[in-house]
């Protein structure tokens, strides 16, 4: 214990030190965790082996409070990991200690910083390690109390004990402190514990500061039986320095060069060259080369017609047959989106996430560090909610496909509410993404198959109604890619659609040739990135562009298209999108109603050609 003591010294130093030298960062949240997460990494609990970061038999830990990365840090640093010296470069811009931890410092298993979420990335972990990879290897998150306010932690816990997750272990540092004052149950550890054994967890109490409890607990109690383990520690906000300990307005606020002084004398004697060392696991796997899993569609009996959401079903049952790595996540809504086809076929990699779409994406997130890839699926209007979470997957630099069945006014009678309409807007910001919106189920098998081989997050936008199959099983597809299916770049008016609009372009076009109006109908497959020389050719010698789309016109295909050849096209580009308040309806009635199909086209290109 004595060892750890003066580990737990340095740790403190380091987080002082190298906050006051930054100018900025969360040295009092740091503080409180530090014979926590020191206990669990230098007395032979946690077990990495840091020269092989992908070994399936680490442990995994992840810092859900991010803002206490100087303790983060500073535990690597005390392990060997990275030069002690480095520490002073924290939040400097060409650093990888970053204000909260990245996947730029190559020890973080997820970028975290928004609260709440590192739980269920945890369980991402957890799931891979148990169901997937079959190993002992444990999850260890760390929380802070304020984010337990977090909706999105008890989804995490309620899955975890669905699943038997007794490898996944939250560590609570209720330190009874927040950002603006104290917590809504400021110290009371044993409200925590039974909200948390209400949820099926095994939960137990500890002072937080007390090494030789802290030590017990980690190596007697954290074991296996079926339940995921909570421990939940009473800690002070600023522990070790009389002026910062349990004090208000501390939050996110360093020490003046005499006020670091003052703490450095409290801390007494640090040995610099003290050390902790992190256990290597017996195991170790055999790293993989990366091999190109080819997807046999032939055997595909296609029928004349089919939703694209049937298309998505087929896709996951072919790039699951011929790729271990693929798993697939819904949200209850399996039957819809279709991801129920390969339920039963392949249960093992099939996890159900329930009413619960923030979770979902951030256990895909776990999933995708941990080596695999996640197909996540729920209506496109519910993914919504976990824009967050999406844009966090963006940030840790995840892969991974996410279908949102559903979209738009098309879904007819169900309402308003449960119309994905702002989709494309939401995930086509999204750094790096792509955004794939097939108009048929061949090119939805096709587009999956892209999605599995991509990096980043990958979005595909599924259609409730049947369509009729536009595409050959010979078609190929590609990433920012487009294709005319109707006419010639000879045309005067080009027509871009994307999804059930490109059947109504379809159908205007035909009736439009019939009346001697020419147009060329492009489907814009992939609505980005966008291949702009491509597009532009596509577009020919047309001097108006007529983009019509089952989306609102904010954000959607439309300016999609103006911000890939607004500045390169001498023509005028015109936009058909829905604009009303959407209603209850049959989905012609309803397309009719927000003037985006066949005969709005007709109408539009009619007022452009006289």
């Amino acid at each position: 214990m004595q060892h750890l003591e003066k580990i737990n010294t340095l740790l403190r130093y380091a987080i002082l030190n190298m906050t006051t030298v930054a100018g900025s960062g969360h040295p009092t949240s740091s503080l409180s965790a530090v014979e926590l997460m020191s206990t669990l990494m230098y007395s032979g609990v946690f077990r990495f082996d840091r020269e092989y970061i992908k070994n399936i038999y680490n442990d995994r830990l992840i810092f859900s409070k991010g803002h206490a990365s100087p303790l983060y840090y500073a535990l690597w640093a005390v392990g060997g990991a990275i030069d002690f010296g480095e520490l002073e470069n924290f939040r400097k811009i060409d650093s990888s200690l970053e204000g909260h931890p990245t996947k730029n410092f190559p020890f973080t298993e997820a970028a975290t910083g928004s609260l709440g979420q590192g739980l269920s990335v945890g369980l991402g972990f957890a799931l891979a390690q148990k169901k997937l990879d079959k190993t002992n290897a444990r999850t260890f998150v760390l929380l802070g109390d304020g984010e337990m306010a977090e909706g999105q932690v008890w989804e995490a816990m309620q899955v975890a004990t669905h699943y038997e997750l007794d490898n996944l272990i939250a560590i609570v540092d209720v330190n009874r402190l927040g950002q603006c004052g104290e917590t809504m149950i400021g110290h009371d550890v044993e409200n925590y514990a039974e909200k948390a054994r209400a949820f099926g967890w095994r939960a137990i109490t500890v002072d937080g500061h007390n090494i030789s409890e802290i030590y017990r607990i980690y190596h007697d109690v954290v074991g296996l039986n079926k339940k995921p383990l909570m421990i939940i520690a009473k800690t002070y906000k600023g522990k070790g320095i009389s002026f910062l300990e349990d004090k208000y307005g501390w939050h996110g606020k360093t020490l003046s060069n005499e006020e670091f002084s003052d703490a450095v004398k409290e801390l007494g004697e640090i040995d610099f060259d003290v050390r902790g060392k992190i256990q290597v696991p017996k195991e170790k796997n055999t790293e993989e080369a990366v091999k190109e899993e080819v997807v046999n569609f032939d055997s595909i009996d296609w029928q004349t017609e089919l939703a694209t959401r049937d298309g998505y079903g087929i896709g996951l049952e072919k790039i699951m047959q011929s790729d271990e790595k693929v798993i697939v996540l819904d949200a209850e809504t399996s039957n819809s989106t279709r991801a129920n086809q390969v339920q039963d076929k392949f249960s093992n990699r099939f996890f159900e996430m329930y009413i619960a779409e923030q979770n979902m994406i951030s256990v895909a997130v776990g999933l995708s560090q941990a080596g695999y890839k996640p197909f996540a699926s729920s209506f496109a209007a519910f993914l919504t909610r976990a824009h967050d979470q999406i844009r966090m997957a963006s940030l840790n630099q995840s892969s991974l496909t996410i279908t949102g069945s559903h979209c738009g006014v098309s879904i007819g009678a169900d309402g308003s509410s449960q119309m994905g309409l702002g989709d494309i807007a939401m995930f086509r910001a999204i750094l790096g993404s792509t955004v794939f919106y097939p108009m048929d189920a061949i090119a939805t098998v096709k587009l999956a198959d892209l999605a599995r081989k991509n990096s980043g997050v990958t979005y595909m936008r599924t259609t409730r109604e049947k369509t009729r199959n536009i595409y050959n099983r010979e078609d190929d597809f590609s990433i920012g890619g487009s294709r005319i299916i109707f006419g010639d770049v000879t045309s005067e008016i080009a027509i871009i659609a994307a999804g059930i609009t490109a059947h109504e372009s379809l159908k205007a076009a035909e009736l439009l040739k019939n009346e001697h109006v020419l147009v060329h109908v492009i489907d814009l497959y992939c609505v980005k990135p966008i291949d702009e020389t491509m597009l532009l050719h596509m577009i020919g010698e047309a001097s108006d562009v007529v983009v019509v789309e089952d989306h609102y016109r904010e954000g959607g295909i439309y300016e999609a298209v103006c911000g890939a050849v607004g500045n390169l096209y001498d023509g005028k580009i015109h936009s058909l999108a829905v604009s009303c308040m959407p209603h209850s309806g049959e989905p012609r009635e309803l397309l009719k109603y927000e003037e985006i199909d066949f005969n709005a086209i007709i109408k539009k290109i009619k007022m452009i050609h006289k």
